[in-house]
């Protein structure tokens, strides 16, 4: 998780939104907080507090307002950051192991009822490459029949390049969310082919996607060079974290200061020399692990347990379980429909309780998802899916409006969420998501489906592009 203020200062934020029941501007924050932090940093607590669903954003530009949400029952205020109604629906996704669900329900627990512990060295130590596995065989042997795609004798980062523009957008776009950005896929896209900022939104929210882009694009032209090494990691940083730092100096290099995280009881290991052994403990034993499954999955376990950089850990960790896969021409791991919560929660299991299961059966779901996403040879993920299944009349309505009304994706963005803002909040995050989806991936061979013309479908292509 990512380096965050003392809680008593989101806390302090948080407080200030509270005595204005109609909507607060930044600037009155600012002006009614006894010492309040330069805009930048306020801008990044207000984006930590709305990821943890504890406060809202509404308006455009210089009309932006925040509002407190209110919990909506003692459960839901037992949960992690990240955590609300819609979120724990979405949690039931993916199916857990009892193991999972035990972890589960241990770091949903307040914080006051759970143990504060520190950096264990013994959880990297025990870790015996080739010997230990996070993964079972099994799981391995299924997630490489799902994911290998190419004959194996091309070059690294064929398979990477082929899916470049897609990967871009959706790698881009699930990371970011994980840590809380509030851009839609459709303004992502936008941003990323375009260059063009979603009206407003933060510039933060902006520049964490094009770093990833950036991030990303290194990966897969770098495909030959990139390994665990220090020089694919601190690289890897530099192009996450870049312009999105207290200090631009600590991009790309070991964090030599304590950091702190927030609602967890996690004290991150303190020392530049303890983490800089680790750091390079860490990626010894990455580069020595054969199966790509394993790699992938231990660097996203012992990257963010770390914490060895400033900031930034989690985007790292997420990126860098991609290298083995990019090399290996696998299919590439987008987290698409990871629930934020959940995922939280897996980390947490593993910061408090140095326990694998919530995460390893998230990262399972997630990988399987992606095959089915990308994959030359697609993998059925069983049943339909059970919200577009109820929601499958709204969803084609709301697609063939944005084409017959030849609408720019800019345009259908805003339409989309007139239109979801109709709707249950429950459904509402879904609902966006499923239907930018379902436009970005229309074309001549599905559009029947939507009951669109030849002719509707190729003037809308001119708008949209």
């Amino acid at each position: 998780m990512a380096n965050a203020p003392l809680m008593h200062e989101y806390q302090a934020v948080e407080d200030v939104i509270t005595q204005y029941p109609e909507g607060v501007a930044i600037d009155q924050i600012e002006r009614s907080m006894p010492s309040a932090p330069n805009r930048r940093t306020l801008q990044r607590w207000l984006n930590a507090l709305m990821a943890q669903q504890r406060i809202r954003r509404e308006g455009h530009a210089r009309a932006v307002k925040y509002w407190r949400i209110k919990p909506v029952d003692s459960a839901e205020q037992a949960m992690p950051p990240g955590t609300s109604s819609v979120t724990a629906h979405a949690d039931t996704l993916i199916p857990l192991s009892p193991e999972a669900r035990e972890v589960e329900t241990r770091v949903r627990q307040p914080m006051m009822l759970r143990q504060p512990v520190g950096y264990k060295r013994d959880f990297l130590d025990s870790y015996r490459p080739n010997e230990t596995a996070y993964l079972s065989q099994d799981i391995r042997d299924e997630l490489l029949l799902q994911g290998q795609v190419l004959g194996g004798h091309e070059p690294a980062g064929t398979y990477a390049r082929q899916l470049a523009d897609r990967l871009l957008i959706d790698l881009s776009w699930n990371s970011s969310r994980l840590e809380g950005n509030t851009y839609s896929l459709l303004e992502t896209e936008r941003l990323i082919s375009a260059g063009e900022a979603a009206t407003g939104k933060n510039a933060l929210e902006a520049q964490m996607i094009l770093n990833h882009k950036g991030a990303i694009e290194f990966l897969i032209d770098a495909s030959n060079d990139i390994d665990f090494n220090r020089y694919t990691l601190l690289n890897l940083h530099a192009l996450l974290s870049d312009n999105l730092l207290d200090d631009p100096t600590a991009s790309g290099r070991l964090r030599s200061i304590p950091v702190g995280i927030g609602q967890t009881t996690f004290l991150p290991l303190e020392g530049p020399q303890r983490i800089e052994e680790c750091f390079d403990q860490v990626l010894d034993t990455a580069a020595a692990i054969r199966d790509p499954f394993e790699q992938a999955f231990f660097v996203m376990v012992h990257l963010p347990y770390l914490q060895p950089f400033v900031d930034v850990n989690k985007r790292v960790s997420r990126l860098a379980a991609n290298i083995p896969l990019i090399k290996r021409n696998l299919c590439p791991l987008s987290f698409v429909d990871v629930p934020q919560s959940l995922y939280i929660s897996a980390l947490l299991g593993v910061y408090e309780l140095h326990r694998t299961e919530l995460l390893r059966d998230v990262f399972i779901w997630a990988y399987k998802r992606s095959c089915a996403r990308y994959s030359a040879v697609r993998q059925s993920l069983g049943d339909p899916d059970p919200f577009r299944l109820q929601f499958r009349e709204n969803i084609a309505e709301v697609v063939a409006h944005v084409v017959r009304q030849k609408m720019n994706k800019k345009q259908a963005v805003r339409h989309i969420q007139q239109v979801a803002h109709q709707m249950e909040a429950l459904h509402r995050p879904r609902f966006i998501e499923v239907v930018e989806t379902q436009l970005l991936h229309l074309h001549e061979g599905n559009m029947a489906r939507y009951r669109l013309r030849p002719s509707e479908f190729r003037q809308w292509q001119e708008a949209w592009r």
